[in-house]
């Protein structure tokens, strides 16, 4: 008979959003039991890691994407104030971390990194422009400036307008409030911090083969030990799925009614 774990919370996969869920569960409700699985041998190997993840603290100051212009030309900045707030609430969270000593040095995880947008021609100078007046109306977006004149922009990014020709139009905007932020070393420092509290667990190299809820609403996981070949089972009230490119499959060996629809992208 295989051996059987329980716990109030699997968490399934060792990135930033497995680390994340665990460190608000574990500060909500301290007492709670959290197994992690991760199926490297280490966690943030993939999404999370700095080799592979931007680093961009995600806050629309540069995402141009995050303010489509519509067929009338109007510039829609509901996704990137959403965002912006987003990222102020987890810039927060980790503050608090830190006065509470589940965090480090600051720096070692996320430092001061202006961000930039930079366009070029008629059409773009003009959506360049129509996108920072719009921000402007957010107290979000208030410190951001703008600039067509090549000598400010070349105080902000000399090697961008370095040889450049001087009838060419140009603009940009500029953010003092950019940051970069290593997720990898976040998502290290928030297990680390986890496991020290003796309520979470975290299983390296272990792959989740498969997932089904019990009568009872809990949920029945089957792992693997990829180092040792052992086979297991764990019982969980709580499971999240955060497993990067795997997630999909498991979702959908869930048998859950939403993951039955869900395919994987061409």
């Amino acid at each position: 008979m295989k051996e059987t774990i329980e716990t109030d919370v699997a968490l399934i996969g060792g990135g930033i959003m497995s680390a994340t869920l665990g460190m608000l569960i574990n500060q909500l409700a301290p007492d709670k039991s959290i197994h992690i699985f991760e199926r490297l041998k280490d966690v943030a190997e993939e999404a999370s890691d700095a080799w592979n993840n931007a680093g961009t603290g995600h806050a629309a100051l540069c995402e141009l994407n995050y303010t489509p212009e519509d067929a009338k030309g109007v510039v829609h900045t509901d996704k990137a104030r959403s965002i912006m707030e987003q990222f102020e609430v987890s810039k927060q969270f980790w503050a608090y971390l830190i006065e509470q000593e589940r965090l480090a040095n600051p720096k070692d995880f996320i430092r001061s990194t202006p961000h930039m947008s930079f366009v070029r021609g008629d059409k773009d100078v003009t959506y360049l422009k129509k996108r920072f007046k719009a921000l402007q109306k957010s107290i979000l977006f208030k410190e951001m400036q703008y600039a067509e004149d090549p000598n400010i922009i070349q105080q902000w990014a000399p090697l961008v307008t370095d040889g450049r020709d001087n009838t060419e139009k140009i603009a940009a905007t500029y953010s003092t409030l950019g940051t970069d932020v290593n997720f990898g070393a976040i998502t290290g420092a928030l297990v680390n911090s986890l496991q020290k509290t003796g309520k979470a667990e975290l299983h390296l190299h272990h792959e989740v083969k498969k997932l089904k809820q019990q009568k009872d609403s809990r949920w029945l996981i089957k792992v693997k030990d990829l180092s040792s070949g052992k086979k297991y089972n764990v019982l969980a009230k709580f499971v999240f799925i955060g497993a990067g490119g795997g997630s999909l499959e498991l979702l959908q060996k869930s048998d859950i009614p939403e993951g039955k629809n869900m395919v994987a992208s061409p």
